[in-house]
């Protein structure tokens, strides 16, 4: 997500359609010898944001593969204004841990700051995540799907044996991955944004469509398997990206991006299932969710979509426990019972 400009001018001018912006910075970690950045313990430094879906799949991937005390973060503050993502002050107490002022550049006011002390003729998008190199004073990236990716296996040799084992993208589902990477992100992670910021009513209902069509797509495939993850039994990158969507939807997407045809508690049962399981067993997913972040981000920093301001109390809870569902579909299951 950017600050350099107003949301609205995101859409096109004529068309309506939401544009998303291409990442400026595209530097990659790697463990060959005599690379400009290479995996070393508090070299770099990540900015995230925990409202922001992009930064949350940094997050997710940086616990998994055991990354805690080699990559740093600070988390910005929620509301993003007309300077971009600003950093949390000492008297600001917000829920997740690391929220605060950036503790590498304590006269910062704002991440901005460290996009014009790059490049002080940068003209690009203020983004989250921002990967930074400390020793350079550079930024390494901020496109959060290679820096998963960097993740994965550039600091393998630092790591924890038990960590090192961990695959988020095995060579045998790769391929099967990326294609499903493709239009997971063209119309379920971005299709949100499409809908959301749509700017006419044509360019709204021709990203809603896509949307609920690939929602359905997920649903059948998750509703085929008896396995816990999206690809079997073990956590890949396919439930990394397309988490940090979902566990927003019903909070934030179906009010706030009109994306309400169908909620996920009740219209997409092993969707639903899918995202609990994930949340409430395991602990990458469920320690680097805050909701108090993602609802007031959206609903406060939005301005031209909600212009008092106002965040809406539910859905309550902000996802339920795995055993229990909303009371549509325990009457519905309650109705197939008796029909057995």
């Amino acid at each position: 997500m950017s600050g350099s400009s107003r949301i609205t001018s995101w859409a096109d001018s004529k068309t309506g359609e939401f544009k998303r912006g291409q990442s400026a910075f595209r530097n990659f970690i790697s463990k060959k010898p005599g690379a400009e950045f290479p995996p070393e313990k508090g070299r770099y430094h990540l900015y995230v944001s925990y409202a922001c879906p992009w930064a949350h799949r940094a997050l997710i991937a940086r616990k998994l593969k055991g990354l805690e005390e080699i990559i740093p973060y600070t988390s910005v503050h929620w509301h993003m204004q007309e300077k971009g993502w600003r950093f949390a002050t000492t008297d600001e107490k917000l829920p997740g841990e690391h929220v605060g002022p950036d503790p590498i550049h304590p006269e910062y006011t704002h991440l901005r700051d460290i996009y014009f002390a790059v490049d002080p003729e940068y003209k690009g998008r203020f983004t989250v995540p921002t990967l930074y190199d400390i020793k350079q004073k550079k930024i390494v990236s901020n496109e959060s799907s290679e820096i998963i990716r960097m993740f994965y296996t550039e600091f393998d040799n630092i790591i924890p044996e038990e960590y090192k084992k961990v695959d988020l993208f095995p060579q045998h589902l790769q391929k099967e991955i990326d294609s499903t990477n493709d239009w997971t992100y063209n119309d379920i992670n971005n299709g949100v944004y499409k809908s959301g910021f749509a700017s006419t009513q044509e360019a709204y209902e021709s990203a809603i469509a896509p949307l609920f069509a690939s929602l359905a797509r997920v649903e059948s495939h998750l509703a085929s398997q008896s396995h816990p993850y999206y690809f079997g039994n073990t956590i890949t990158e396919a439930d990394i990206r397309l988490f940090t969507t979902i566990i927003r939807f019903d909070p934030v997407y179906v009010q706030h991006f009109k994306c309400n045809i169908r909620d996920i508690r009740s219209g997409f049962p092993a969707i639903h299932r899918w995202v609990r399981h994930l949340y409430w067993n395991v602990a990458a997913f469920h320690d680097t969710t805050q909701f108090e972040h993602i609802k007031r981000h959206y609903t406060r920093s939005h301005t031209q979509i909600n212009p008092p301001s106002i965040t809406p109390v539910g859905p309550l809870p902000d996802i339920l426990p795995e055993n229990e569902e909303v009371e549509a579909v325990k009457a519905a299951m309650a109705a197939m019972g008796g029909k057995k």
